[in-house]
């Protein structure tokens, strides 16, 4: 099998588990969403320091120690991420997984926004449409939820963030986790020491199954973003970029086909909106990397001074 195919394959594995994620956090039930996301984090550290012990890659700890500002980059990004898990967890704990869905509709749109304020690179006529129709898509939702779609904002915004801090940072994709979630790692187990000390903790208690999937969130997290990662590092960004949909389709699809959430006439038009903004966005990002490889091709090339 060629790396490109491969690359697809795990590209397609990993948002068919992000897209399914609901279907699962749906299941630890009665545990509340911080509690999940505290589990998510203590075990995602587990399972990749397991991972990292396996391939005899720990020494790369002692080298990032001696870089105080890309801890100072990673500590960010490990307060991103954790925003979103929790942001997302309950979004679906509390049956708002249309809302989840609409936020990874937009973050494309978001990124492209970070990169002007942040990095302060120029938008093209199409980005310039797209954002202009992703705009009146979050007015017209924000009349039909009679308030800003904040979920999806959150999703959006942090993610985005993440990136950026990721595409900063460089680091590869299990020892970025791992880092990540050890940051977060002791919060996470103080806050479920407290809620055992309460006697509030779902962990043991409701089931063997209920345990045993509270344990599994960590490789539920671990898995697709490894998977992603094998991906980014096989696909060209048009290819990444074409897949990365099919996370919010599904859902989507889970939130108003399964959990049967609500879907009146102005929301599916803000969606429609979004959508519009996205394809706008797509072949915008298509027809720029034919043009940038076809200006490549035509360069000349510089022929080597003679001795």
């Amino acid at each position: 099998m060629n790396q490109l195919r491969l690359g697809y394959l795990y590209g397609i594995g990993a948002y068919l588990l992000w897209g399914f994620l609901p279907l699962y956090f749906k299941l630890l039930r009665p545990a509340g969403p911080v509690e999940i996301l505290a589990h998510r984090v203590v075990w995602s550290v587990a399972l990749v320091a397991l991972l990292l012990a396996a391939a005899r890659n720990i020494g790369f700890l002692r080298a990032l120690a001696r870089r105080p500002r890309a801890l100072a980059g990673i500590a960010a990004a490990a307060v991103l991420i954790g925003i979103n898990w929790g942001t997302y967890i309950y979004g679906v704990t509390s049956d708002r997984v249309v809302e989840t869905a609409l936020g990874y509709f937009i973050n494309p749109l978001v990124v492209v926004l970070l990169g002007v304020f942040v990095l302060h690179e120029r938008l093209r006529p199409g980005q310039w449409a797209a954002m202009g129709v992703g705009l009146a898509a979050v007015v017209v939702l924000t009349v039909d939820y009679g308030r800003l779609p904040y979920l999806a904002l959150t999703l959006a915004f942090s993610f985005a963030g993440y990136g950026l801090a990721k595409k900063q940072l460089g680091l590869p994709a299990t020892e970025g986790l791992f880092v990540e979630s050890a940051v977060l790692a002791l919060p996470a187990l103080a806050y479920l020491g407290w809620l055992a000390q309460r006697g509030d903790a779902t962990f043991g208690h409701v089931s063997a199954a209920h345990t045993v999937l509270l344990v599994l969130a960590g490789a539920a997290t671990a898995i697709p973003l490894l998977l992603f990662a094998g991906a980014a590092n096989r696909l060209p960004l048009t290819g990444l970029g074409m897949i990365q949909y099919l996370a919010p389709v599904l859902q989507l699809g889970c939130g108003v086909l399964i959990f049967h959430e609500p879907m009146p006439p102005a929301r599916l038009a803000g969606f429609a909106l979004v959508w519009l903004a996205l394809i706008v966005f797509t072949v915008d990002a298509v027809r720029h990397t034919r043009r940038t490889r076809a200006a490549a091709r035509r360069a000349p090339v510089p022929v080597p001074a003679a001795r």
